[in-house]
C-alpha cells in the first residue's frame, strides 16, 4: 500500500526532498521559480540545499518520528541522491507520492540488481560476475579476463569502491582496496566514449529525453560533458531508445539518467543508472529549453514536461576542490555561466560548481 494516486500538484505546494547536496539546491531553485515550496531533509546541517530551500529538518534517515513529520508537512516526496536508505523511502511512500518509487531505488541502489534489470528487460549491459566474497573473485577474473573492473555492489560513485583488475595482481589485496562484502566484476570495455541520456517521465506517462551528452573524466570524477556529443546518428537513436524503455519498464516517474558506452564498432552497452538530476545533465541549464532541474519538479509534480531541445552548444565542466577558486576568471567571460554550489570547504575531490560555456547551436 502507498500515497501514490497520480495527482496533479499545483504551484504553492511543498516538494520533499531528501538529501541536502547541490542537486537538492538546484531543484529547489527550479522548484521556486514555478512557485513551489521545498522542504529538505538531510543528516547534513547547512548543506547546499538547506541555503535555498523554504524549509529544513535535520535528522538521521532512519529517524522514523523525523520521516513521519516530514511527510506531513509535504505534498510530494522525491530525492536527490541514490545512497539513502531504502526503508525511508517506503516509510515515506505509505504516507505521501514518493517519485520516483522506492522501487526505482531499491533497483539502482545496487549494481547486482541493476545489471540484472536491464538484462531482464533486454537492455545491452557490459559482461559482469556476482562476487560473494574474496575466495570467489579468482573464479571471475577468470571467466572475465584482465582488465576487468571490480566494484562494490552498493553505495559507489565517482570512482570509489572501484579497482581496476591487471593481469598477475594480488587478488586479495583488490578485493580490501575495493571495501565492499558484495562486488561486482564487470569486463572490460575498450570503448570509443562514453555518453549518457537524460529521460523524464510523469505520472502520464509522456516522456522528454535529451540528448547524449559526451562524458570525459579526470580520476574517476566527470571533468566535461559536452553537447552535440559528436555521434552517429545511429548511435544517438540507439541511446536515447535504451533511456526510453528502460524509463517505461522501471515505471519512472520523476528523472533518469542513463549512463552508457559506445563501444568502437557502435554497440550502446549501458554501464549505470540515477534515478534523479545528473551531472552529465548540468549542460541544460544554460543549454536547453528546459534543464533538467525544472524537468525533475515538473515530473514529480505531475505537470506537463518542458522541450528538452538544446538551444546552444555547451560544454559543461565541474569545478573540483580549489579549481573553484577561478571563479573571477570564469564570470570574466560573457559566455560562461557559473553555478556554486555553497560549500564553504574546498577539499580534494568534492565537487565545488561547475560552468557552462555557450555557442551558436551548430
Amino acid at each position: 500500500m502507498n500515497a501514490e494516486d497520480g495527482q496533479i500538484l499545483p504551484p504553492g505546494s511543498v516538494i520533499g526532498i531528501l538529501g541536502g547536496g547541490q542537486l537538492g539546491r538546484m531543484s529547489a531553485l527550479a522548484a521556486g521559480r514555478l512557485g513551489y515550496k521545498v522542504h529538505i531533509f538531510s543528516p547534513e546541517k547547512d548543506g547546499p540545499a538547506a541555503q535555498v530551500s523554504w524549509r529544513n529538518t535535520v535528522a538521521a534517515y532512519d529517524d522514523l518520528a523525523a520521516l513521519e513529520a516530514f511527510a506531513q508537512s509535504v505534498d510530494v516526496v522525491t530525492f536527490e541522491f541514490e545512497n539513502i536508505p531504502a526503508a525511508a523511502a517506503e516509510i515515506l511512500a505509505r504516507l505521501k507520492p514518493t517519485r520516483p518509487s522506492p522501487s526505482v531505488l531499491h533497483i539502482s541502489q545496487e549494481r547486482l540488481r541493476e545489471k540484472r534489470f536491464l538484462e531482464s528487460i533486454g537492455v545491452p549491459v557490459t559482461a559482469f560476475r556476482e562476487v560473494t566474497g574474496a575466495a570467489d573473485l579468482p573464479a571471475a577474473v577468470d571467466a572475465l579476463g584482465t582488465p576487468s573492473i571490480l566494484k562494490s555492489a552498493s553505495f559507489g560513485y565517482d570512482g570509489k569502491g572501484q579497482v581496476r583488475i591487471e593481469a598477475g595482481m594480488d587478488l586479495q589485496e583488490a578485493w580490501a582496496r575495493m571495501g565492499g562484502t558484495i562486488a561486482i566484476l564487470e569486463g572490460f570495455i575498450d570503448f570509443d566514449c562514453e555518453i549518457s541520456v537524460i529521460v523524464a517521465r510523469n505520472p502520464a506517462g509522456e516522456i522528454a529525453l535529451y540528448e547524449p551528452a559526451r562524458n570525459s573524466h579526470k580520476h574517476h570524477i566527470l571533468d566535461t560533458s559536452t553537447v552535440p556529443a559528436g555521434v552517429s546518428v545511429k548511435v544517438a537513436h540507439a541511446a536515447e531508445a535504451i533511456a526510453r524503455r528502460i524509463a517505461g519498464e522501471i515505471d519512472l516517474i520523476g528523472l533518469l539518467a542513463v549512463e552508457m558506452f559506445v563501444t568502437k564498432d557502435g554497440r550502446v552497452l549501458v554501464n549505470e543508472l540515477a534515478p534523479r538530476p545528473h551531472n552529465s545533465g548540468h549542460w541544460s541549464q544554460d543549454g536547453a529549453v528546459t534543464s533538467q532541474f525544472e524537468q525533475h519538479v515538473r515530473a514529480v509534480c505531475g505537470l506537463g514536461l518542458g522541450n528538452p531541445a538544446r538551444h546552444s552548444d555547451t560544454v559543461m565542466t565541474n569545478l573540483i576542490g580549489d579549481e573553484v577558486e577561478s571563479w573571477p576568471q570564469l564570470l570574466a567571460d560573457p559566455d560562461v555561466k557559473l553555478h556554486l554550489y555553497g560549500k564553504t570547504e574546498a577539499r580534494p575531490g568534492r565537487k565545488m560548481g561547475h560552468w557552462n560555456k555557450l555557442t551558436p547551436k551548430s
